[in-house]
């Protein structure tokens, strides 16, 4: 045959064209549709407590000192925060630092720390009083950051 197609083409005979290949293909398979999955609870962070906090659960007295605020003009005028808690109230109205009924919290402690503040110089001004011969110290600036101390 190759023969005969090469005398009236001229050429050699095209290549048999394969048959083409059937797959089977499997009809797919239903596969039941998983569970959406809850989304996880988030662990609570664990929750610190602040010193006051703790101090009201056990019902104690809290005060604290938050900031002290000083002028750079005047080093010897500035300011206390504080903050304090209802069982620390309480107790300052016990101990009679209230004047007035509904008096404000901030008046009753400002009270109080004026007598702690009285109480510290009464104290230093006592015991300047009981020890005379205490020597007491001159500084003067001789400049070039040197001072003279007699």
């Amino acid at each position: 045959m190759k023969q005969i197609f090469n005398r009236i083409f001229g050429g050699s005979p095209p290549e048999p064209v394969p048959e083409p290949v059937i797959e089977q293909v499997q009809a797919p398979v239903e596969v039941a549709p998983k569970k959406p999955r809850k989304p996880r609870k988030p662990k609570p962070a664990k929750v610190v407590k602040t010193a006051k906090e703790l101090a009201t659960e056990q019902d104690e007295p809290y005060i604290t000192i938050l900031n002290v605020e000083l002028d750079p003009n005047n080093i010897g005028s500035g300011a206390f925060e504080l903050d304090w808690n209802d069982k620390f109230i309480a107790n300052l109205v016990r101990a009679g630092y209230q004047m007035r009924p509904n008096e404000p919290e901030d008046v009753i402690v400002d009270r109080w720390f004026q007598t702690i503040c009285r109480n510290v110089i009464a104290e230093n001004f006592e015991q300047e009083q009981a020890d005379p011969d205490v020597r007491r110290n001159t500084r003067r600036d001789l400049g070039k950051g040197r001072t003279e101390i007699s």
